[in-house]
């Protein structure tokens, strides 16, 4: 059961909260149905799309044209954006439901069709340099909207990431903004072990970036580092510490869960291990 509230608890927190508990529940309950797996990356980002989606962006979602963009980098981490659509009510539960099905455009990666995605993504690397072209334009055209993407630590191995980093520092585009799932896993094992980056908020930096790092799990923090006072003068990084599978016993900083799918044994474990944090 949910423990009383404190009376000091920001209800814009709150709302972020209630979203974000919706949305471990909805992915682990369509990774099941779906048989399709990625719900351990699904479940790292989860805080940080509803700190963006819920208490970040303006217009999210809609077809307003100062909407700001979001641009899923981390593709396969899917699940986690279409729950959240669901949550705004851009897709309805009924369309949800189709994941990964016969016809659907719900697929493991986001395609531009469907209803409040705007960048098709899914080939790891190249979100950010649509990103960039998003953000030089709206400056271009003196438009207000701002630009997020949500791009993976592993990701960060790729070379197309920083030239797309010097790229928007060169044109101190403060209209962009890169939120970084560090949560220290990839593909094939531990990032460190592949390639090693141990310092990525001061690689950032060094690229010329405002980099900013928090838990990536703590609503407050997340919603104070993207909604800052003052416009950074130049592209923002956000590195949000995470973990893989969060919220979920079994799954949390385990490898096997990038890939492994859900069985209903399983799946009720995880179920209860979400009802504890209500």
């Amino acid at each position: 059961m949910r423990q009383p509230e404190s009376p000091t608890l920001d209800k814009h927190v709150m709302r972020c909260r209630d979203m974000a508990l919706a949305l471990r529940r909805w992915i682990v309950e369509q990774s099941l149905a779906s048989n399709v797996g990625h719900v351990g990356s699904a479940l790292s980002v989860v805080d940080i799309m509803a700190a963006l989606w819920e208490g970040t962006m303006k217009h999210s979602g809609t077809a307003a044209e100062d909407r700001d963009r979001f641009v899923l980098s981390k593709g396969h981490a899917a699940l986690a954006l279409y729950a959240a659509l669901r949550w705004k009510r851009i897709i309805d539960e009924s369309t949800f439901r189709t994941f990964c099905g016969d016809g659907s455009l719900l697929g493991v990666h986001p395609e531009h069709a469907l209803s409040g995605v705007d960048v098709s993504t899914g080939s790891l690397g190249h979100g950010l340099s649509v990103a960039c072209g998003l953000a030089y334009g709206f400056r271009l055209k003196r438009r207000a909207p701002r630009v997020f993407v949500l791009v993976s630590d592993a990701e960060c191995n790729e070379g197309q990431i920083w030239e797309a980093a010097f790229f928007a520092a060169h044109h101190r585009l403060s209209n962009l903004c890169v939120v970084v799932d560090l949560n220290g896993l990839q593909a094939l094992g531990r990032t460190r072990d592949i390639i090693a980056m141990p310092n990525m908020a001061g690689l950032w930096q060094a690229a010329g970036w405002v980099a900013v790092e928090t838990d990536g799990h703590n609503l407050k923090g997340l919603l104070d580092v993207l909604n800052p006072s003052e416009s950074p003068g130049g592209p923002t990084v956000v590195v949000a510490r995470t973990v893989l599978g969060k919220g979920v016993s079994f799954m949390e900083d385990r490898l096997e869960w990038h890939y492994r799918n859900l069985t209903p044994a399983l799946a009720e474990q995880a179920l209860r291990d979400l009802e504890v944090l209500q």
